[in-house]
């Protein structure tokens, strides 16, 4: 991590950059998965720093969620995998998401832990946006009206053919942990790092962000 994230604060490529030090510890494909999402340059660190919104300071905000990188976190670590707190501070899972999405037996928990965290915070509405492309996401819409409904929260999903596009330019708060938007947006939170750690105590967290000095 220390050297990965040496190298990106002096201009290396990411690619070109991976490659060195998952050949110089000679990483596998996993722990290469691993170090490149936890790491990052001061600027971008800095930077997200920055423009994270303390948790304290969003009672009346509305959220701008970015939803499938939000949800899928959560499901990770309410199913027992590893979830990577990075050297921003995020939380991030391993896996990506392939162009399908698949509702799992930690789908309801999941958003259900992610609501509660919003309420304990006094967050007053949270805007889902899904990838309209990605296969399954109207499914996903409904399921969300539905819990949003039963719980008299004040949610709202759209289904907008890319996210990450109307999440950089947003004057709403930004909940994710994706690393574009978070160099490009105004202001995010730590949504899902607030939920784990407030309801999913025996998560397993693997924290890298503590190894980010050369």
């Amino acid at each position: 991590m220390a050297d990965l994230n040496w190298l990106l604060s002096r201009g290396y490529s990411a690619t070109a950059a991976q490659k060195l030090v998952g050949d110089r510890y000679q990483l596998a494909a996993r722990q290469r998965t691993a170090v490149a999402r936890c790491a990052c340059s001061d600027w971008e660190m800095n930077r997200r720093r920055a423009t994270c919104v303390a948790e304290a300071n969003l009672a009346g905000a509305t959220l701008a969620i970015d939803g499938y990188n939000v949800l899928t976190t959560v499901e990770a670590a309410i199913a027992g995998g590893v979830i990577l707190a990075a050297r921003d501070g995020t939380f991030r899972d391993m896996a990506s998401m392939h162009g399908s999405f698949r509702r799992v037996t930690e789908t309801r928990p999941a958003l259900e832990t992610i609501g509660q965290t919003a309420a304990a915070l006094g967050i007053l509405r949270c805007r889902w946006l899904l990838d309209r492309p990605v296969s399954n996401s109207a499914r996903l819409k409904t399921f969300i009206d539905e819990i949003a409904r039963q719980r008299g929260w004040q949610w709202s999903v759209d289904l907008v053919p890319n996210p990450d596009a109307v999440l950089m330019g947003s004057s709403e708060i930004v909940a994710t942990a994706d690393s574009a938007i978070l160099d490009r947006c105004a202001a995010w939170c730590n949504l899902a790092r607030e939920a784990i750690q407030r309801f999913v105590p025996d998560a397993r967290v693997v924290d890298l962000g503590l190894f980010h000095d050369a």
